[in-house]
């Protein structure tokens, strides 16, 4: 958890506090592991946990991933069209790349989670876009 290096009475002391539990703490000096009761409580500051929500690829109505042959292709975060690897009238399988994306300095590859005939093109090479965007038609 946390280290200190201690002087007392000019004698240096290496400790480390392994955890604290309650009014216990686990605490380690110049390698001797020690058991402390502490005579008041101790308020532990707890590090905040950051969750994220799974990713879906398409963000058709909130969607699953489907095998669907109809839909869209949207924008799962801002950010800029560096390239577009379809054209209208070319068909695409599932987990084709369709295009490139680059969000927070960062190059993301979309696939398409549909099978099906691009039958529309919404954005090109430079468009800036916002999450949820559609990018592209994809037909039967």
């Amino acid at each position: 958890m946390k280290k200190y290096e201690l002087i007392i009475n000019g004698n240096k002391y290496s400790t480390e506090i392994k955890s604290v539990e309650d009014q216990t703490v686990q605490v380690e000096v110049n390698g001797t592991p020690y058991t402390v009761t502490v005579d008041r409580e101790i308020k532990q500051q707890k590090t905040p946990k950051l969750v994220r929500s799974t990713a879906v690829p398409s963000t058709d109505q909130g969607a699953a991933v489907t095998t669907s042959v109809t839909g869209t292709i949207k924008s799962p975060l801002p950010g800029t069209i560096l390239e577009v690897f379809v054209k209208q009238g070319d068909k695409v399988s599932i987990g084709q790349k369709v295009l490139m994306l680059e969000a927070m300095k960062m190059e993301n590859m979309i696939e398409s989670d549909k099978a099906g005939t691009v039958t529309e093109i919404k954005v090109s090479q430079g468009a800036a876009v916002v999450e949820g965007d559609v990018l592209i038609v994809i037909g039967e």
